[in-house]
């Protein structure tokens, strides 16, 4: 289980953003650490029984580092005030799509999806758009993912896109520059006993719309 402490050590590195303040609570960042690469590492085991792609795959290469980098930020906080995992094939630098877990005080989030695709990405999505969108459509507009994904997460370009009519019948699809959908999670249902399996549940959800993208961008 995620345990409280971890969240009060967030609050905290939210309200004291600084290196000295860091070095001064190091221990209790590790034992938060400790906590969330813990648990992460309960539920990568659980993913690997139904994604075979993912068994070679360790929880260290999952887990993104606390550290920003600040070089071209306006914001020069040194550390996030979150804490974050990817699962995917080979971890989060795969470069395909995963299921992100993102624990934050308030804030926490599982996504999944197109996000500050490249050009090549966009262009091949759109294609698919174009030639197929049923496939994506019956996913994502699907009763039981709507109910629990019922909004879609990216910007979307005010024209239609070059190469596209504005009156393509598909053009709400084709405008996104990012498609990405999350379901956020309060602090008292992180606690909660059960918030593994009703996580690992809607991973399950997300799954189709993972599998749909990983086969058009990298492995059609």
């Amino acid at each position: 289980m995620i345990k409280a402490s971890t969240f009060a050590f967030l609050r905290a590195l939210t309200d004291n953003n600084t290196r000295e303040w860091f070095q001064e609570h190091k221990s209790e960042f590790e034992a938060a650490k400790d906590n969330f690469t813990q648990f992460s590492d309960s539920i990568l085991k659980e993913l690997k029984e139904v994604e075979p792609k993912y068994y070679d795959t360790q929880i260290k290469d999952c887990i993104f580092r606390i550290y920003r980098d600040v070089r071209f930020s306006k914001d020069k906080k040194p550390y996030k005030i979150h804490l974050a995992a990817a699962f995917g094939e080979n971890g989060k630098n795969s470069g395909k799509i995963d299921y992100y877990f993102h624990l934050q005080d308030q804030e926490t989030f599982l996504g999944a999806g197109i996000w500050n695709p490249t050009a090549e990405e966009l262009a091949t999505f759109r294609q698919e758009i174009d030639y197929n969108p049923e496939e994506l459509k019956n996913i994502i507009e699907d009763s039981e993912f709507k109910k629990h994904f019922p909004l879609v997460h990216g910007e979307q370009l005010k024209r239609a896109p070059k190469g596209y009519a504005e009156d393509h019948p598909e053009i709400h699809l084709l405008k996104y520059k990012s498609l990405f959908f999350m379901k956020k999670f309060s602090n008292e249902e992180v606690l909660s006993p059960d918030f593994k399996e009703n996580l690992l549940k809607h991973m399950e959800r997300l799954k189709p719309f993972v599998d749909y993208l990983n086969e058009i961008l990298y492995e059609g």
